[in-house]
């Protein structure tokens, strides 16, 4: 008996030295060999092909010097995990560049070398609510090429690979190229037109994108009223051309002919343009805020209706309207159902913010062909921009599907041919200044080689307000993407100018996960009550209509005065006009109810359905395990 307790306690004694000689020698391993497993569905911490393209094509070594406090009394808990993140993903570029990445991790203590280098390298110390100072920033150069990111923010930890992967092909690239932007917007942050009628100097700042493509490119204003194109001009952006000169067009026409590429943001309804004009009637502001390139789309075979907006009830935001939620069918939240999967620019982006789109449609001219890249389902009709705008439920109410996928934006490639074959228009004979009208021999009919020319039916959705969140941190403007609006047009300017190896990092940083069941659900909601609030509506109005005649047809002297008939007729009526106004107000009420219950309940399944399993799944093992033992 005495043998066996021995033979028990000696080997537990020794199983339990075998396991922590196991858990230490794992711990060493590890600590020398990392191991990585990324789960991800958008492989966010695995390096993307677009980074691997770019560190492929390194001659020359590039030098990060990673900045970070490591004095754990002054970092904060969350900047320290994020630290370790930042750390892991900079192996992952050592590790497949090879020699050329080196990794430099520094930490500026105050008063040291480490922190005079940070300074001069654009990295800034940022004061902590007690006083400390942190560094926590990424300078990254070749040679004599530097780009510093001053701050790394969590916020942009979704951006982080994009950001580093960028600054490097910063570096690389010797000389940028040039974009020009015209607009008929303030989007180089000119003077604020609201601010100057009030007698406030105020300037606004520049749209994000703008700032955005100047990291990458020369980018240089041209005037909405330009008569010719820079021949330097590599790609022409184009935003919102609201009563744009034939002469300009013909700029425009003729710098696509000469091989220019240009990407144009047309808008039958600009809510940035009418937002700029407070003072105008709704109506006349709404009429004015439309832009197009007609001259343009007709001799490329495109139509563009700038009266009419696109409704689709499987995109309808949801917006907060006078305190209370209210569908927006013209303001589309775009999925990947709306976006072209198998073309770069969109096939890794799936949540656009696009506010009261036009439409194209149209057969291409000869030569050119035709790539769709955004559009809605069929589920879509277009609408009266003004009544799109000012009641989104009467849209629903009043909407008729046409069946149809209408393109939101397209791809023209081909040889183009001029839209002004006879020659340069002339100018307008109250512009004293006008150019003489060239010679017709002086023009190009058709383009010598092959053009591309993107066409976008909203310029709304590149504004802050649609496209980006702006927060302050430790005195930094740190600008987070609320959805892919901005990614969509830097991938448009840099497939026709840039490294476009930046869009498959840049894409996969905004894909979203959105409640698509409940965004289905709601609109199937929505269909099935609507025909109920209208049938309800139609008995309110003809109620009041007889109503109204039975005023009418009382005798001359006789307007306060009823006869008995009359007097119950008015009463039935009137019971009726209210029993329609209640069951119409319950029947509003109980699809709001029900939107919010199906999103509630698909949360709760998404939430708690998991650890309900586990703990099911737990519990059967135990069970069946309880079951064998007594068995035995």
């Amino acid at each position: 008996m005495k043998k066996k307790q021995t033979e028990a306690l000696l080997f537990s004694t020794t199983g339990v030295v075998a396991m922590f000689l196991l858990v230490v020698a794992v711990y060493i391993i590890s600590g020398v060999v990392r191991g990585r497993f990324d789960l991800t569905a958008e492989k966010l911490y695995t390096l993307s092909p677009g980074t691997k393209a770019i560190l492929a094509k390194l001659d020359t070594p590039v030098q990060i010097r990673f900045y970070c406090t490591q004095d754990s009394r002054e970092m904060p808990i969350p900047l320290k995990t994020y630290a370790q993140r930042v750390e892991d993903l900079l192996n992952e570029y050592r590790k497949f560049a090879g020699a050329n990445i080196e990794i430099k991790k520094l930490d500026p203590k105050p008063d040291s070398d480490a922190e005079d280098q940070a300074n001069l390298d654009g990295v800034q110390g940022q004061m902590l609510s007690m006083g400390d100072k942190i560094y926590f920033g990424l300078a990254i150069n070749q040679l004599d090429s530097k780009v510093s990111i001053p701050f790394l923010s969590p916020d942009r930890e979704r951006q982080l690979e994009y950001d580093i992967s960028r600054a490097i092909s910063g570096v690389t690239t010797t000389e940028k190229a040039s974009i020009g932007v015209m607009s008929g917007l303030s989007i180089f942050g000119e003077m604020n037109p609201m601010m100057a009628r009030m007698g406030q100097m105020q300037r606004q700042d520049p749209w994000v994108f703008i700032s955005e493509l100047k990291r990458d490119f020369e980018v240089r204003q041209i005037e909405i009223t330009a008569t010719e194109i820079p021949s330097d001009i590599k790609v022409l952006v184009v935003v919102h051309p609201k009563a744009v000169s034939d002469q300009t067009q013909y700029a425009i026409d003729q710098f696509v002919l000469n091989g220019g590429k240009l990407i144009a943001f047309v808008d039958p309804l600009s809510i940035i343009d009418s937002q700029s004009s407070p003072g105008n009637n709704p109506l006349q502001a709404s009429a004015s805020a439309s832009s197009t390139l007609d001259k343009l789309f007709k001799a490329w075979g495109i139509e563009f209706d700038s009266n009419k907006v696109v409704a689709d009830l499987n995109f309808v935001t949801r917006i907060n309207r006078g305190g209370r939620p209210e569908s927006a069918p013209a303001v589309l939240s775009l999925t990947d159902k709306g976006l072209n999967t198998d073309d770069v620019i969109t096939a890794q982006t799936d949540n656009l913010l696009i506010p009261f789109a036009g439409a194209f449609t149209g057969t291409p001219a000869e030569g050119l062909e035709q790539t769709v890249l955004m559009k809605t389902t069929e589920k879509s009709q277009l609408v009266e921009r003004f009544m799109a705008e000012f009641s989104g439920e009467q849209t629903v109410k009043d909407f008729v599907a046409s069946g149809k996928e209408l393109p939101l934006a397209i791809r023209l490639a081909g040889k183009f041919k001029t839209a002004f074959p006879d020659g340069k228009p002339a100018a307008a004979p109250a512009d004293p200044n006008a150019e003489t009208p060239a010679e017709t021999s002086a023009s190009l009919k058709e383009s010598r080689d092959s053009g591309v020319v993107i066409l976008v039916a909203d310029a709304d959705f590149l504004n802050d307000q649609f496209s980006v969140q702006i927060q302050n941190i430790f005195g930094q403007r740190i600008i987070s993407p609320r959805n892919g609006n901005l990614n969509i047009v830097q991938n448009m300017v840099e497939q026709l100018a840039g490294d476009s190896n930046l869009i498959a990092v840049r894409s996969r940083a905004t894909l979203s996960r959105p409640f698509t069941v409940v965004k289905t659900m709601q609109a199937q909601a929505e269909e099935n009550y609507r025909k109920r609030i209208k049938d309800l509506e139609k008995s309110l109005a003809d109620t009041q209509t007889r109503l109204n005649e039975l005023q009418q047809n009382k005798e001359s002297g006789q307007r306060f005065i009823l006869s008995p008939e009359q007097q119950a007729e008015v009463e039935r009526f009137q019971k009726q006009q209210v029993e329609a106004n209640k069951e119409l107000r319950k029947v509003r009420r109980d699809l709001r109810q029900e939107i919010d219950s199906l999103e509630n309940r698909l949360k709760w399944l998404n939430i708690a359905g998991m650890p309900f399993l586990v703990a099911l799944s737990g519990i059967s093992l135990a069970l069946l395990k309880r079951k064998r033992t007594a068995a035995r």
